[in-house]
């Protein structure tokens, strides 16, 4: 992944990063000291934090804060394009200070026209790959007009990133190793059991503590945490193109219907709505 090839700077504040990834490859927890966005253009991936897990579909990208561990597991092949920005932890894109603590942790937003394209045009060739100056023996900056340009691209960037409307599309993770077991198997496979006793025996707890767990860990039943899994998860199927239908079957729904209820409960939108980007994304 060489991130060191693309350490953003003051004259190059947002750095562009294209890496193509293969089915089931992880990338392993580690940090930086500037602040990310993880576009994929093309497949899905799951981005991991110490307390939540994130699907990045082509709709979305996921905002990580300078300092926050990270790591990515592939769903399919990917195109994730990836933007580093010379910022603190505790700032977001050139945001008001009264707005900097909603930027202090991770989340998903909605990826504009306007932020795709820009984020397209941005050069991705790393450091090593530019002209060398032969003074040093080093790389050298981009020529002038291309830094010029680059600035424009960067601005427009940073400003759709602080217009973009987040999603809640996280999936909180406890400390506890039972309940993070379980878990994960959940996010692995959510179709495989409906209701917390059925996933009890997974990791040798009654569903009573788990209950427990789930309210003293995460401030939610297991019911609610799983919908947002189920949530996030038919987002990565429409951007694959799946009918609405087929996602309901595929996410162990008895009926459409019952699939619509509980999105529209949710997020307050219809799926044909709420995944009409996911699927635009993919055309």
């Amino acid at each position: 992944m060489t991130p060191r090839l693309y350490l953003p700077s003051a004259q190059r504040p947002v750095r562009a990063k294209r890496t193509t990834l293969r089915i089931a490859q992880k990338v392993l927890p580690h940090t930086h000291a500037w602040a990310q966005v993880a576009f994929s253009l093309s497949g899905v991936t799951r981005l991991t934090v110490t307390d939540g897990a994130y699907l990045v579909p082509p709709s979305r990208a996921l905002w990580i804060p300078a300092g926050t561990e990270h790591a990515i597991t592939v769903l399919e092949d990917t195109t994730l394009l990836t933007l580093y920005l010379l910022q603190d932890g505790c700032s977001g894109p050139g945001v008001a200070p009264d707005e900097q603590p909603r930027w202090r942790q991770c989340r998903v937003l909605e990826v504009s026209d306007l932020l795709l394209a820009s984020v397209q045009q941005m050069d991705a060739r790393p450091d090593l790959d530019g002209p060398i100056d032969n003074s040093t023996g080093t790389t050298a900056t981009l020529p002038p007009e291309l830094l010029a340009r680059e600035a424009l691209l960067s601005a427009v960037v940073q400003d759709e990133l602080r217009r973009a409307r987040p999603v809640r599309l996280g999936i909180a993770l406890p400390q506890d190793k039972r309940l993070r077991q379980l878990c994960e198997a959940v996010i692995a496979q959510p179709a495989r059991h409906a209701t917390l006793d059925g996933w009890a025996c997974k990791v040798g707890a009654s569903p009573r503590t788990l209950a427990r767990l789930f309210r003293d860990q995460l401030g939610t039943s297991f019911g609610q945490w799983r919908q947002q899994v189920l949530l996030a998860q038919a987002l990565a199927l429409a951007a694959r193109g799946r009918p609405v239908a087929l996602i309901a079957s595929d996410l162990g729904y008895a009926s459409p219907s019952a699939f619509t209820a509980m999105v529209r409960r949710t997020v307050g939108q219809p799926p044909s709505r709420f995944f009409a980007t996911a699927a635009a994304a993919t055309r």
